[in-house]
């Protein structure tokens, strides 16, 4: 999905971002109703845009994007230790939300600490915090670029199999499986 270069670059991955979720659509099957940009409506509301949401202006949903995808999970504080992983949950996160990303990372890093040798069990809650930022320091330092490669493959199966749930629980999702499939996983290498 981003490549090195441009994973580090908040303002780069949004305009990718953006672009990939393209301009206004209103699918049936989109519990989200009404969306621009990826921004649904209930999302834009709740951050004071009163207009149509076929007028959403770009730079809102830029805005949107930092702040409530960015900002608040503390990704930038992510893209400090790896700006692949940041990306990578940053895109996680749009889709499914922060916490559910964020908790794919703490499972991901509990499962490859060797049994707690490495650096402690993380209790997945959703949260980057210091425990969950020092497991990832940690993690980098034992297994290096290699451990990078591994922990996206982890994170992209938990996010691939999630999918194939969300279709399986609610047969009206499958409109979507394509898409998130060939535009969510298997960008990483």
């Amino acid at each position: 999905m981003f490549d090195d270069q441009s994973s580090h670059d908040v303002d780069q991955l949004i305009d990718e971002l953006i672009t990939r979720e393209g301009g206004y659509s209103n699918h049936p099957a989109d519990r989200g109703g009404p969306t621009r940009y990826g921004i649904t409506e209930a999302v834009a509301r709740a951050h004071g845009y009163t207009g149509p949401m076929s007028l959403l202006p770009r730079d809102e949903a830029a805005a949107i994007y930092r702040r409530l995808y960015w900002l608040r999970p503390r990704y930038d504080q992510v893209a400090r230790r790896s700006a692949r992983i940041a990306a990578e949950l940053f895109d996680t996160g749009v889709n499914m939300g922060p916490g559910v990303a964020t908790t794919f990372l703490q499972r991901a890093l509990s499962a490859l600490n060797r049994q707690a040798k490495d650096f402690p069990d993380l209790v997945p809650d959703g949260r980057v915090g210091p425990a969950t930022l020092g497991a990832l320091d940690k993690f980098l330092a034992l297994r290096g670029p290699g451990g990078e490669k591994v922990l996206m493959r982890a994170l992209e199966a938990m996010q691939g199999e999630r999918y194939l749930r969300l279709a399986e629980k609610r047969p009206a999702n499958e409109a979507f499986l394509y898409g998130w499939l060939a535009n969510r996983i298997g960008q990483t290498d």
